[in-house]
């Protein structure tokens, strides 16, 4: 069949490698893709939030199968507009707008959370006729406190703030607009102090598969410290994560979720990303995205040894319980190399040059081609991952590759995985 792959980043171009390699994609599309993805299909010009492009595509090149990369697309409505535009609609990856409503709601999704007893933080939802009882709701928490915008505000919407004045004064600002319509409403949460780990599953609205599931380094600065990114690098597997631990995370998390999708009749069928949180010996769940993430999805898709496309295509007739998911017991690890300057204002445009070896496995996430040459052309430039045996086995080859690629004021944090190795 022919696939479309919808996306530019690093995430993209993992999953744009791994479906390549199947014996059942004929051709393969990335809308818009990157300066990497073109190894492995056809980039299209055409932008994720350009729907009626999107439908163009699917018709001109026979596409049998959609799979969406980020949240914003199906936010608003990706699935409902094919629905509604094309005659012959294509295996979709990814919910409808009322199933990406998990990501795209905090307010949302933390309802959908008590309802179903999903455990997760304490918190309260206001909106700027309630100011005052935001503030003294504020008043009920102990430091940190935890504001979050309930739109899609591009991985800006949470705030983490220290001093209760501090953080009504940012209740004022959001309220005011700082994060647009994102912030309308807000919700704050109570602040659980623990160790984060992402865990992510594939469903057909009624059945399951767990994929790998992975950590990641949001934190610019070594020692996670500095302003929050989209993410400086993940290990998967995860060493804490053992099977009493994921069994508690069936039980408690996955099950009842994929419960209330049903029983909220949620159109869903595509992958959900479980942000969660052990303090002490339980596992709370932070947030909710209708997708995989990014950089997690350049470390767990390597692990992944079977052909993706039979199971992405089982969503179409809710048949994946007749397949299962093999994966390798190798350690994966990815580094981000990042532009100077990032996560505030950085320059494009940068030459890239890279020393490859066979085995490479060199996503790229902000690159484009220029001249017949790949150049910078976001914040998160490429990520180096590495498969081994252990965790730094793994790291070492990942590092390795980062010192192969060169261009001007690459940044990379020099510690990803550490806290890991003595686990």
């Amino acid at each position: 069949m022919n696939i479309l792959i919808l996306g530019s980043g690093g995430r993209e171009h993992a999953l744009s490698w791994k479906i390549s390699q199947s014996s059942h994609c004929d051709r393969l599309f990335i809308a818009p893709g990157n300066g990497g993805t073109s190894a492995h299909g056809t980039n299209i010009d055409v932008q994720v939030g350009d729907f009626n492009g999107i439908a163009k595509s699917i018709k001109e090149y026979s596409i049998r199968m959609v799979v969406v990369g980020p949240e914003v697309p199906l936010v608003n409505g990706l699935k409902e507009y094919l629905q509604s535009s094309l005659e012959t609609i294509p295996i979709f990856v990814g919910p409808g707008k009322s199933g990406a409503i998990l990501e795209g709601s905090k307010a949302y999704s933390k309802e959908f959370m008590k309802k179903y007893n999903v455990p997760t933080a304490a918190y309260g939802t206001f909106s700027k006729k309630t100011l005052s009882e935001a503030k003294a709701f504020l008043k009920t928490m102990d430091a940190p406190y935890v504001l979050k915008a309930d739109g899609l505000a591009a991985g800006k919407g949470v705030l983490i703030i220290d001093q209760l004045a501090e953080a009504e004064a940012a209740l004022d600002e959001m309220f005011s607009g700082k994060f647009g319509d994102a912030s309308s409403t807000v919700v704050i949460e109570e602040f659980l102090d623990g160790i984060e780990f992402s865990v992510f599953t594939l469903i057909d609205g009624k059945n399951y598969v767990i994929l790998p599931e992975a950590k990641d380094y949001k934190r610019i600065g070594e020692g996670d410290t500095g302003l929050n990114t989209g993410g400086m690098g993940a290990i998967s597997p995860v060493p804490f994560v053992d099977d009493t631990l994921m069994d508690q995370v069936k039980q408690h998390i996955i099950e009842p979720t994929i419960r209330g999708i049903e029983t909220e009749q949620l159109d869903y069928r595509g992958f959900i990303f479980f942000g969660l949180i052990k303090v002490g010996d339980t596992v709370k769940v932070i947030e909710y995205n209708c997708r995989l993430g990014d950089p997690e999805t350049e470390a767990i898709i390597p692990r992944i040894t079977s052909d993706l496309v039979p199971i992405l295509a089982s969503l179409g007739d809710q048949s994946l319980d007749q397949h299962s998911l093999q994966i390798s017991e190798n350690i994966c690890s990815t580094v981000m190399m990042v532009s100077g300057g990032y996560p505030e204002a950085y320059e494009k445009g940068k030459n890239i040059t890279i020393d490859g070896q066979d085995g490479d496995l060199l996503f790229h996430a902000g690159t484009i081609e220029s001249d017949e040459n790949i150049v910078t052309n976001g914040g998160r430039v490429l990520s180096a991952s590495a498969l081994s045996h252990d965790i730094q086995s793994a790291l070492d080859k990942s590092y390795d590759l980062v010192n192969r690629v060169s261009f001007d004021q690459k940044n990379f944090r020099t510690d990803i995985g550490k806290d890991l190795l003595a686990l």
